[in-house]
């Protein structure tokens, strides 16, 4: 309290210590832990004065794990266009294995003539096709895939998409628009990619 810097300042926070932890009184370590918890205690006091919420700390830190998970989005991470593995619900099994083959994803969405998704087959479904002995080369895919598959919207955060992931056990979700026509998919690598995981 005696310090230059104190006589001047118009409130002295006092962090003095008796002595160190140190048994030669020489390295700072008592010291230091009480200039770190009065340090904590005037930023948590901040915190609440201005009402700084996650979001303001994802804003400020938007590159680290905790600004991606509160602000990164399906679609700054979902494929889209060409790169979404789509077949119409009349292919065959076999044409559709190309569209999976071709896209790397495990899967492809179903959709009618409009374009509306009708389903979703993955590789679960085809080992469960070959497991039913069913010809690949006459049977059509809306015969084998998964109608009710699980979809989301473009605006949810990828880290939600992680979390519907994990509750249903899937790898991979369609991305659809409010006329349920798939506008992208996002798999379970994409997001590993992104640091979320």
């Amino acid at each position: 309290p005696n310090s230059t810097l104190a006589k001047t300042a118009d409130i002295n926070l006092n962090v003095n210590i008796e002595k160190e932890a140190c048994p030669l009184g020489l390295v700072p370590t008592s010291s230091t832990t009480a200039t770190l918890a009065m340090g904590d205690a005037l930023a948590v006091a901040l915190l609440e004065t201005r009402g700084f919420t996650a979001k303001d700390f994802a804003r400020s830190h938007p590159g680290g794990t905790l600004g991606k998970r509160l602000l990164l989005r399906v679609d700054n991470l979902m494929r889209i266009g060409e790169a979404i593995p789509k077949v119409k619900k009349d292919v065959l099994l076999a044409e559709a294995l190309i569209e999976i083959t071709d896209k790397r994803m495990g899967m492809t969405i179903v959709t009618n003539n409009d374009d509306t998704l009708v389903g979703i087959f993955t590789d679960g479904d085809l080992r469960r096709a070959i497991d039913k002995s069913l010809d690949i080369h006459n049977t059509k895919i809306s015969e084998a895939m998964t109608i009710n598959c699980k979809t989301i919207s473009s605006e949810m955060l990828a880290v939600e998409a992680i979390q519907t992931m994990e509750q249903y056990g899937i790898t991979a979700l369609a991305i659809v628009d409010k006329n349920n026509i798939p506008i992208g998919v996002v798999h379970m690598h994409d997001l590993l990619k992104s640091g979320l995981i």
